[in-house]
């Protein structure tokens, strides 16, 4: 059993003042909604309705936090009790890229995201959801280059990569992985991006995500109960 099948909701934020106090790593999932952000983290959890896809894409706006650890402990900010066992934060972050938001909205939602991810120093690393069958939009290019100047890691998840065949998956891998080593530090040095396939439906690239998401959170060293071997039911990806 891998280490995020422990993760339980902790809390829900609309307002940076609201962060929840804790000082563990944070693994932030961000995507364009629809890009299958609420299935990766489902699946990696091996749980169906952690991460909630709303049925209108676009309209959630808070920032949902997923314990990691201390899973028998009352999961709320204010549960004081034995905040120790808690080893790390799973953060489902707002996916961007629908219309529909109004302006006012659009304006508060991306500055929560800009400076959650610009500013938190808990947060570790970055999980990026990209649709495996289109480019890196916009948003996903604003979303990095927010990110980019913190020197964190960044992984890359190419969802949906069982809607191509395998020349274009090849394809679509090297891209994506090319794009990210455009990124280089003052000194000329890539930064810490890496990229994979992956697909909630088929299984594909579960454990090669599981494995880089504790690595990031530092906890790949501490040992699982079991194979990462998810027992879902197959699902659309949100």
């Amino acid at each position: 059993m891998s280490q995020l099948w422990q993760a339980r909701f902790f809390t829900t934020v609309n307002h940076l003042r609201d962060l929840p106090k804790t000082t563990v790593p944070e693994i932030a999932f961000a995507g364009r909604s629809n890009a299958g952000k609420s299935t990766a983290i489902n699946i990696l959890c091996n749980q169906k309705r952690l991460a909630f896809a709303s049925k209108t894409p676009g309209r959630t706006q808070h920032i949902n936090f997923f314990s990691v650890g201390g899973a028998h402990v009352g999961q709320h900010r204010n549960d004081e009790a034995r905040p120790d066992e808690i080893r790390a934060m799973i953060v489902d972050l707002p996916g961007y890229g629908y219309a529909e938001v109004s302006g006012g909205a659009k304006h508060h939602w991306q500055a929560l995201l800009g400076d959650y991810v610009r500013l938190r120093p808990q947060l570790a690393a970055l999980v990026l959801i990209v649709d495996s069958r289109r480019p890196f939009t916009e948003l996903d290019i604003q979303m990095i280059e927010w990110f980019a100047p913190t020197g964190k890691p960044i992984h890359c998840i190419l969802s949906k990569a069982d809607k191509l065949n395998r020349n274009d998956a090849t394809n679509a891998l090297r891209q994506a992985r090319t794009f990210l080593e455009s990124y280089v530090d003052a000194d000329g040095k890539p930064f810490p991006f890496t990229a994979q396939l992956f697909s909630a439906l088929k299984r594909i690239g579960l454990d090669e995500a599981n494995d880089r998401i504790l690595e990031m959170a530092g906890l790949l060293d501490e040992p699982d109960t079991g194979e990462t071997q998810v027992a879902t039911d197959d699902q659309t990806e949100q």
